[in-house]
């Protein structure tokens, strides 16, 4: 992510307007074109009737009115995918190469829709639209990209085996694939999770995030207008029991769950329930970031305010505990303190705008519980702390603690929200055991100039990710997931495919004499 912004703005400081002139207008009010249920290629409304309210988190207002999927859609979702996916369908007939071409087709689209998307996903999930406009969007776009070119380099090997035999291998598609996804990323996890599964010929049923459905309904009509056959692709929004019914059906093959560790666990002992459904996880963290006393000081102070605060530090790898060794501990609270207090907060639609509101009423009302705890254990508070009086939204200050201590609750749980734990640590070996004391490995940092202390730390510190005087850089190209309580599998890169082929060994005698 970094890289991308780094290349429309020379400096992830203090953000000014001028830096924004090649970025077009957003659309403030975008048209809500679809709100119900696509499956077949078809919307639908809800067989039971009910709706939900999508709610803008800038201002509390109602956006629009949402079909909510009950057990009665998802079997007719399912039913639609599983018959999409049968032998001799046009789908399981299709070229590889044509698949591929289809997933070209849908990121052409949305980099036409470029505009429209993003304005949406701001509307929906209230992050700042240049975010939305240089972030989600390219690096969606580029995942469908990554993925159509693996549609027909996906194969299997010949392999030597004893006797007279020939071997090979088929790489297969698992079938029917249920893919949910949280209200942090929206358009950006559902780009990583039709990538992958539709490049290998899966079909697919998203269920979206209640909060933030919009996004990933336009694009369900965006695989309609690519070409992709009627019911490889189906969206069905609405709430836990619309995924709690996908996770246990019997004709759901896969699952794969992007969101917290407790909904996790609920999806992995779900999953087995029926038929022992192939299950990635990809979950929480708290990831620890390590200053070395001999970094650039601007830029890791700048790094870490952005690995936190980025997205409203509404973050699975936020760099959540930063641990900055004693020496240049005092000097690294000051200026992290400073930066977070000049870090610019209101309207998202705002280009200089760098912090929106975080995503609902509940997640602002757990954010501001946990910094009551951090207060009352004995945290310091330096910046921020509170919400904002008299404005509507569900805003949140930019929040640093100082003197954090290991065992305090805001250094042990997940906040997913604006509040940057500042730990002081002294030698190598004591950061390596306190940063991977927690049931987390999502991710983790090293910020130094010294290239051996860059490997100690990086070869200690268990994280499925770890970064190098840098942060929240991801692309399609690299594998994404966590080690123990993080999570599953991996997504994105030649790893995430693996998910969602089976291997097929395909053994044949060979007569080693013809008469």
């Amino acid at each position: 992510m970094q890289r991308l912004i780094r290349s429309t703005f020379p400096s992830l400081g203090y953000l000014q307007s001028s830096k924004f002139s090649s970025i077009p207008a957003p659309k403030s009010s975008p048209e809500i074109l679809y709100t119900g249920i696509f499956i077949n290629n078809e919307w639908h409304k809800s067989i039971g009737g009910k709706i939900f309210l999508s709610i803008n988190p800038s201002n509390e207002q109602t956006i629009a009115e949402v079909q909510q999927g009950g057990k009665e859609d998802v079997e007719v979702a399912v039913a639609a995918a599983r018959d999409a996916f049968k032998f001799g369908s046009p789908w399981r007939r299709m070229d590889a190469s044509k698949r591929g071409q289809l997933l070209y087709k849908l990121a052409d689209l949305m980099e036409r829709d470029r505009i429209y998307l993003a304005s949406l996903e701001t509307l929906d999930n209230g992050k700042p639209y240049y975010m939305s406009y240089n972030v989600d969007l390219p690096m969606a776009i580029s995942n469908l990209r990554y993925y159509a070119g693996w549609a027909d380099k996906n194969h299997g090997k010949v392999i030597p085996m004893d006797g007279d035999y020939f071997v090979y291998t088929r790489h297969e598609p698992v079938g029917v694939c249920a893919q949910i996804i949280p209200w942090n990323f929206p358009i950006l996890m559902a780009a990583w999770k039709f990538g992958p599964a539709l490049a290998t010929g899966n079909t697919i049923i998203l269920k979206p995030a209640q909060q933030t459905s919009l996004t990933a309904l336009y694009m369900a009509q965006l695989t309609k207008e690519a070409g992709f056959p009627a019911g490889v692709v189906n969206v069905v929004p609405g709430f836990g029991d619309t995924g709690a019914a996908l996770v246990e059906h019997n004709n759901v093959d896969k699952v794969a769950f992007t969101g917290s560790t407790e909904v996790g666990k609920k999806i992995q002992q779900g999953s087995g329930l029926s038929n022992l459904k192939r299950t990635t996880l990809e979950l929480g963290g708290k990831s620890p970031n390590i200053i070395l006393s001999d970094t650039d000081m601007n830029h890791a102070v700048e790094t870490s305010h952005f690995g936190l605060f980025f997205n409203m530090g509404q973050c699975c790898c936020a760099g959540s505990r930063t641990f900055i060794e004693d020496k240049i501990y005092d000097e690294f609270v000051e200026r992290s303190a400073e930066r977070a207090k000049k870090r610019t907060v209101g309207n998202p639609f705002d280009l200089t705008t760098e912090h929106g509101p975080q995503i609902d009423k509940t997640q602002f009302n757990k954010i501001i519980t946990m910094i009551e705890t951090g207060k009352k254990e004995g945290a310091k508070l330096v910046a921020g702390g509170n919400g904002y009086d008299g404005l509507p939204g569900y805003f949140i200050q930019p929040t640093v603690f100082a003197d954090v201590q290991d065992e305090m609750t805001i250094a042990r749980e997940e906040i997913f929200g604006p509040v940057q734990q500042l730990i002081r640590f002294k030698s190598l070996d004591e950061v390596i055991q306190r940063a991977n004391k927690t049931d987390y490995g999502l991710a983790a940092a090293v910020f130094s100039k010294d290239i051996d202390k860059i490997n100690y730390l990086v070869q200690g510190l268990r994280a499925g990710t770890v970064w190098v005087n840098t942060y929240n850089v991801l692309s399609a190209q690299a594998p994404f997931g966590g080690y123990k309580m993080s999570g599953l599998g991996r997504e994105n890169g030649e790893y995430g495919l693996q998910s969602y082929t089976e291997v097929k060994s395909v053994i044949t005698r060979i007569p080693m004499k013809i008469s």
